[in-house]
């Protein structure tokens, strides 16, 4: 792993697993384990290996695998039973990601349903007045990275995307090829980028003519508005989006602690 201080390799001359670098250990590890429960080796319920095994296949520190596993619990995606271990957490129809850092693609992962994403505006602009206040841009900076997608699942549209994104984060990122790529994944692998804080603001609204054509449903139909501000560990301000969620379509899942 990137920056761990060398270790001995497992048992059986097995080298340590390594993940993709430029992140803190505890998210790579967490990334990790979120790509093999994808991949389908581990299915709902299967048991995590244990905290020494992970030290072990990964290299690291127990407290770097109790923060990656806390964090996985924290999304709903494992859950630990006192004396046994932790376990992969089941699928779940209602959706997390308006209450949680979970991205609305990465809310799927491990459930048999097929994410699509249509990139609809990708460009270079200046920023309105709300997003320049939203996200605390300096007089000099005077562009922001708009990325307007519409999300589907199973080929029904669930969600119209209005992003933008502080440019000197993600240089370039205008010129991207995003066509149905997950912005988070394409943030973290392309810029080193993990949002570390969400703010979101959710209220009714009836969806307008635009909204109402990509989305399928009448104009003026209930739909669900979303704002939502994302910052970076330090609290800059880089992601800033407004959505539109079909209500009928899935509930908006929340824990409160």
């Amino acid at each position: 792993m990137a920056d761990a201080p060398p270790t001995a390799a497992p048992a059986g001359g097995a080298r340590p697993a390594r993940v993709p670098r430029g992140q803190p250990l505890w998210a790579q590890l967490r990334q990790s384990l979120i790509d093999r429960i994808a991949a389908g080796g581990l299915p709902p319920h299967a048991r995590l290996p244990s905290e020494a095994e992970l030290c072990a296949e990964f290299g690291v520190s127990r407290t770097v695998v109790r923060e990656a596993l806390n964090q996985l619990v924290v999304e709903r995606r494992v859950y630990k039973m006192q004396g046994k271990g932790s376990f992969v957490a089941d699928a779940r129809e209602d959706q997390d990601f308006a209450g949680s850092k979970i991205s609305f693609s990465g809310d799927f992962i491990g459930k048999n349903h097929v994410v699509s994403r249509r990139v609809l505006s990708q460009r270079l602009r200046p920023p309105s007045e709300r997003e320049a206040r939203m996200l605390r841009l300096e007089p000099d900076e005077t562009a922001v990275v708009e990325i307007d997608r519409l999300l589907t699942v199973d080929n029904t549209p669930r969600m119209m995307v209005y992003t933008v994104l502080r440019p000197s984060v993600v240089p370039g990122m205008e010129g991207l090829p995003m066509q149905n790529k997950p912005l988070y994944d394409t943030l973290r692998r392309q810029y080193g980028v993990v949002l570390d804080r969400a703010e979101r603001w959710i209220e009714a609204a009836a969806a307008t003519k635009e909204v109402a054509e990509l989305l399928e449903v009448a104009p003026g139909a209930p739909v669900l508005r979303i704002e939502s501000l994302s910052s970076i560990a330090g609290g800059l301000m880089v992601e800033y989006y407004t959505a539109y969620h079909r209500s009928d379509q899935a509930r908006l899942h929340f824990i409160i602690r």
